[in-house]
């Protein structure tokens, strides 16, 4: 019989609108998500989207994260960055500081880092990266819980260096048959229909496995379960993929709860 993970967070990217360029809708998913991935203001983001998001997420009790990225608002952080360890470390300690000072002012705090786009994909492997993202988290907070994929070159090094790191899963994202993120430019990157993306949570959850791209099994468990906040159904499929595991008995609850 499968094993049933006893709780799990729903983190998903928000406020990664710009001005008056609204992106998802902020306010339903903070209804239905555990943590909220607050765009910092590099990919998306500017300091109102950053305190109105901060201050609902306060309100509802969800769980805020600095959602980092690379300097990069044209291309919406999807852009790798080629760039000297020390300015990325830089990058990463301003985004965390200017997050945590609207989530202090309104009443929470930074509790934990996720990177975003390509950043978060760069650092699967790029060894000096990912060891700048690890040292700019150190720098802020070294009790700051980092989120990411697992077997990924910025976990193992954030261990490593005494960071608490968190895995995660994707509910929506194809999977390559070594486990990675399937790119977005390529056919099948995305999984679309509600009901077959809350049964795969069901099943990560259950350390089930599903299909990967080629349509072989594979067993992904992750501590958290990212729902993208930007799709056109993003709502009714983060309603969805919570009933479904309620329904199946686990409890949904932030990484950070425990966190003093």
């Amino acid at each position: 019989m499968s094993e049933l993970i006893p709780r799990i967070d729903l983190n998903s990217d928000l406020g990664e609108g710009f001005g008056r360029w609204p992106l998802g809708d902020d306010d339903a998913l903070l209804s239905v998500v555990t943590s909220a991935n607050v765009a910092c203001g590099f990919h998306a983001g500017d300091p109102t989207i950053m305190r109105r998001t901060c201050e609902t997420a306060v309100e509802r009790g969800v769980a805020i994260g600095a959602q980092i990225g690379y300097r990069d608002l044209a291309g919406f952080g999807r852009r790798f960055i080629e760039m000297p360890p020390r300015e990325l470390a830089d990058d990463v300690l301003y985004q965390i500081g200017a997050l945590d000072a609207f989530a202090r002012a309104a009443g929470g705090r930074v509790g934990y880092v996720k990177p975003h786009g390509a950043l978060y994909n760069a650092i699967v492997r790029h060894e000096e990266q990912a060891g700048a993202v690890v040292a700019a988290v150190l720098a802020y907070d070294p009790g700051l819980p980092v989120l990411g994929l697992p077997g990924s070159a910025w976990l193992r090094r954030a261990e490593q260096a005494g960071l608490t790191a968190v895995t995660e899963c994707f509910a929506d994202r194809a999977y390559t048959p070594e486990g990675t993120l399937v790119p977005r430019d390529r056919p099948g990157a995305l999984v679309h229909d509600p009901d077959t993306v809350a049964e795969r949570c069901v099943r990560m959850a259950r350390g089930e496995p599903i299909e990967d791209v080629d349509g072989a099994p594979l067993v992904v468990r992750g501590e958290s379960i990212c729902l993208h906040g930007d799709s056109p159904n993003a709502v009714a499929t983060a309603r969805r993929v919570r009933a479904a595991l309620e329904a199946a008995g686990v409890d949904l609850a932030s990484f950070t709860a425990t966190r003093p």
